[in-house]
């Protein structure tokens, strides 16, 4: 979850040869991308809820699945809820998922999530070749080029590329490069010169930007 075992220090080398990011790098040194959930099925739910849909709605309709097929843990009087699993999810009927959700085509969706994340092991979607994952998550309903991006560098921690598309990549980019011309063009070729790094690069011009 907090991507402790990277080792960053390659990506620190490649970083002395582009002195307008190294400033970055000595800004947040040390720092390894906390990933934004603790699975990677969690992730992409979160996709599937927020994509074209108003973000308290999103957040409302998670929160719903977690408490009403989740588990959870009591602490000094604090419930702490946790997201259910794909194996939780994966045997209910379409009706039974949307009396919760309260929308059918992101019901759908969290099925195909479900019963797709629930056949595989994730070590597999963190291993196996970049391309054989995104094209796997693309086979899910509801998961599309960005969201397979967002799933494969955000919940699986595979640094590999640059998320696809994002404005607000190339606006933090300019800020970091000086470049107010700077296109998302341009910021995929700065990318290329972090290999399989490019994630993390992208990662802190976000943070730092």
């Amino acid at each position: 979850f907090l991507s402790l075992h990277d080792d960053l220090r390659p990506f620190y080398k490649l970083a002395e040869s582009d002195p307008q990011f190294m400033p970055v790098v000595e800004k947040l040194y040390g720092y390894h991308q906390v990933k934004f959930s603790l699975s990677a099925f969690e992730n992409a739910c979160w996709a599937i809820l927020s994509q074209r849909n108003p973000w308290n709605v999103a957040l409302a309709m998670k929160a719903r699945i977690a408490e009403t097929f989740g588990s959870s843990i009591t602490v000094e009087g604090q419930t702490h809820l946790a997201f259910p699993p794909p194996s939780q999810l994966a045997p209910l009927d379409a009706d039974q998922l949307n009396e919760v959700v309260r929308n059918t085509r992101k019901t759908e969706c969290i099925l195909s999530a479900a019963r797709a994340f629930d056949t595989v092991d994730e070590s597999w979607l963190r291993s196996a070749p970049y391309e054989q994952v995104e094209s796997w998550l693309l086979e899910i309903k509801g998961i599309g080029a960005w969201s397979a991006t967002f799933v494969m560098l955000r919940g699986l921690g595979r640094m590999e590329r640059v998320p696809l598309d994002e404005k607000a990549l190339v606006e933090a980019s300019r800020r970091v490069y000086g470049r107010d011309d700077l296109t998302h063009a341009d910021v995929q070729r700065l990318s290329k010169h972090y290999g399989e790094y490019a994630g993390y690069w992208a990662h802190y011009v976000r943070v730092a930007g």
